[in-house]
Parts: C-alpha cells; sequence; structure tokens
C-alpha cells in the first residue's frame, strides 16, 4: 500500500471531492472537514485493504480500481464504481470487521480515519456533530441501497429453492 498524508482542505481537492457521486451533494464546509480526516491510498492486484475481525477506524470512498469483498471465504460482491463506499459497519456498530476487502487490479481509495474527529477544532462539538451527520447521512444512503440488493437477491434464492423443491416431487 502506497499512503499520502493527511490531505489539505484546499479548493482543488474539494473539487475533486465533488466530482464523486457520494459526495456531490454536500456543502464545500462538510467536505472540507472530510478532506482532514483523509488519505489517498494505492493497493496492488489482490493486497488486503480489510481484514475481517479486525477493529480500525477507517472508512473507504472508492476512487479507481475494483475491490473484491469476503466473508468467511465466501465471495459477497465486486465493487467497482466510482465513489461508492465500504468498510461503513464497522464504523456504525462498532463491532470487528464483518468481512475482508481485497483489491481486484490497482485501486486507488480516499480512506477517512473517523477516529480522527480530534483533528477538527479542538472542542468545536458542533463541527464533530455535523462530521458525523455527514458521514451517517452518506451510510444511510448506501445501507438503503445494499439493503434493497440484498433483499432482490434473498427472493431470488428462495424462488430457486422453490423450483428445486418442485422438480424433488
Amino acid at each position: 500500500m502506497i499512503e499520502s498524508k493527511y490531505l489539505q482542505d484546499n479548493m482543488q481537492n474539494i473539487q475533486k471531492l465533488m466530482n464523486i457521486p457520494t459526495l456531490k451533494h454536500f456543502e464545500i464546509q462538510s467536505l472540507a472537514k472530510l478532506l482532514r480526516l483523509s488519505k489517498i491510498r494505492e493497493y496492488e492486484d489482490g493486497e488486503i485493504i480489510i481484514t475481517e475481525g479486525e477493529k480500525d477506524t477507517w472508512l473507504y470512498f472508492l476512487l479507481s480500481g475494483k475491490v473484491r469483498v469476503v466473508k468467511e471465504n465466501f465471495d459477497i460482491v465486486i465493487i467497482d464504481k466510482k465513489g461508492e463506499i465500504f468498510g461503513e459497519m464497522r464504523i456504525i456498530d462498532t463491532l470487528s470487521r464483518s468481512a475482508s476487502v481485497y483489491a481486484l487490479g490497482k485501486t486507488v481509495c480516499l480512506a477517512v480515519d473517523t477516529s480522527a474527529q480530534r483533528k477538527l477544532k479542538d472542542g468545536d462539538k458542533d463541527e464533530q456533530l455535523d462530521f458525523l451527520l455527514l458521514l451517517y447521512r452518506i451510510f444511510a444512503e448506501y445501507m438503503s441501497i445494499r439493503l434493497r440488493l440484498t433483499n432482490e437477491e434473498l427472493v431470488k434464492a428462495k424462488k430457486e429453492i422453490e423450483q428445486l423443491i418442485q422438480n424433488n416431487q
């Protein structure tokens, strides 16, 4: 992994964030906060980004490339759209990582250190709350989309099971 220093909240970097579909509707102030807690991470093919069972505090936005999500040696999903997030479940429920994530080919991510909220103005609870609200809004949107996809997969699996039962009768 190649990792940058924490990013600066200058206009050039903010404009780059505004090109990420997930973040394009957020205010400049919110994006500046996100930048101050972020690093760019580059991974090579097969390199592990998240390890199932760990308790790190990083949240990821995919900037380029693809990642493969694996749970208990089963492939769960391939994430390949710019701006998609992963690693959010650990941030929401504070449990250990529920799956491992591997780079597929060269992959670049915006990594947000959610434990570094203190880098925001020390003692400014409003700024810290604004940042958390931004993160949870992003999480809610993505979790809703993923829950819908999971529901579709569940219905598809149930139909396949019913078909197998009917074929065996």
